[in-house]
């Protein structure tokens, strides 16, 4: 990505302490419309990294995570696509409202927060989770809200699972006008619960690449499309789309095209489309090949994702002699159904080559920005833990 007249944007930390959070929404406003400088919300647990240049309209440089390639990219979002992103989600929601702003300000879902607060004219609740994130802070956060707006609030799938887990907080979030859920895939047992409980709980899909969540229920946000391609690939675009990668001219070129006369993102999901209804399958890459078999990462971590008491998990291949890739379940918690469980419920559901054939227990699954999961370094772990036979592990011979 080129252009001329490039300036340097102002390096700020991100996270969620109050005082990061405070100076990044006191240089939003200018850094939207254009009158003061692009901002780089960083990693306050990392050094400060060098203020990248930008072009004119640029109002935010984010980095995104890396979860499935191990490296990210720096995406510069203009001011207008940052502002379009925000109104649009009102419109979804009803009307302009009071967030809870509880991710990371370096992350897009947390900046993007910070920019409906903006837009909307109202300050946001900032509830610091630098030391963990706590369903009971979560529930004083949301009661030190407004009565006289809709009340939002933006979650990943395991913070949600948290929650659920807390009475006080359920009954606190039920006052919510809408709890948004994103940056990783939500377990449908999770989903259902939520909603049995009350929580006015609304999916949503997009990346760093499109401002964050543009399509909220499988329907694109107002202004936004989505199409898909012949080999199942979703594409995007509407006014959300980032400028592009300031740090990868080649994969700039691969990721933003030109699809008849419009500019559109070209993701590495697969989806499907129906009544405008847009579902999402997976990412095109997550094929695991297990003894000639082509296995479905995703299809495996959904079905999974049905069966009560199950933690967080992620399907992996690990190498193999006999099998090739060894289907292997990566899970969070202690308290999950052994082997012969997984594989009776994923048997059941897809067929047994889809079969899980090892189980790897972890504290928490690693991760790369918030609730993403860090899928190549749970690979690593679990290929180390079944290599040395830990406790932790079962495995089919």
């Amino acid at each position: 990505m080129t252009s001329p007249d490039r300036r340097r944007a102002v390096v700020l930390p991100g996270g969620t302490a109050p005082e990061a959070v405070r100076r990044l929404l006191d240089a939003l406003p200018a850094a939207l419309d254009g009158s003061g400088p692009a901002l780089r919300p960083a990693d306050p647990a990392q050094a400060p990294p060098a203020p990248p240049e930008v072009p004119p309209g640029v109002a935010a440089v984010v980095a995104t995570s890396g979860s499935t390639s191990g490296t990210g990219h720096l995406v510069a979002l203009d001011g207008a696509a940052l502002v379009a992103s925000a109104r649009a989600t009102h419109e979804r929601l009803a009307c302009p409202g009071q967030w809870v702003a509880c991710l990371p300000s370096h992350h897009i879902a947390g900046l993007q927060v910070l920019v409906r607060s903006v837009v909307a004219g109202t300050e946001p609740v900032v509830l610091d989770t630098t030391d963990g994130f706590r369903a009971t802070d979560l529930a004083a956060a949301v009661g030190r809200l407004r009565d006289d707006v809709p009340g939002y609030l933006s979650l990943v799938p395991t913070q949600l699972a948290r929650v659920l887990a807390d009475d006080v907080a359920v009954a606190a979030l039920r006052r919510l006008s809408a709890i948004l859920v994103g940056g990783a895939r939500t377990a449908a047992g999770l989903l259902a619960a939520a909603r049995d409980a009350g929580l006015r709980v609304v999916t949503t899909y997009g990346m760093t690449e499109t401002g964050g969540g543009c399509v909220y229920d499988g329907v694109p946000l107002p202004g936004v499309a989505v199409d898909v391609d012949a080999e199942s690939r979703v594409w995007l675009t509407g006014p959300v789309l980032a400028r592009g990668y300031l740090d990868d001219a080649d994969a700039d070129r691969d990721t933003f095209r030109d699809r008849g006369g419009r500019r559109w993102l070209r993701t590495a999901d697969r989806g499907s489309l129906a009544d405008g209804v847009l579902t999402v399958h997976g990412r095109l890459d997550d094929v695991i090949v297990s003894g000639g078999l082509n296995v479905s990462a995703s299809a495996v971590e959904r079905a999974l994702g049905e069966l009560p008491g199950l933690g967080d998990v992620v399907v992996v291949g690990v190498p193999d002699d006999h099998w090739g890739a060894l289907v292997t379940a990566v899970v969070a918690g202690d308290g999950t159904p052994d082997l012969a469980g997984l594989r009776a419920h994923v048997g059941e559901r897809l067929g047994r080559p889809h079969a899980p054939r090892a189980l790897v227990r972890l504290a928490e699954l690693p991760l790369r920005g918030p609730g993403k999961v860090d899928r190549l370094g749970a690979a690593a772990r679990a290929r180390e833990l079944l290599a040395t036979g830990d406790a932790r592990t079962e495995r089919l011979p």
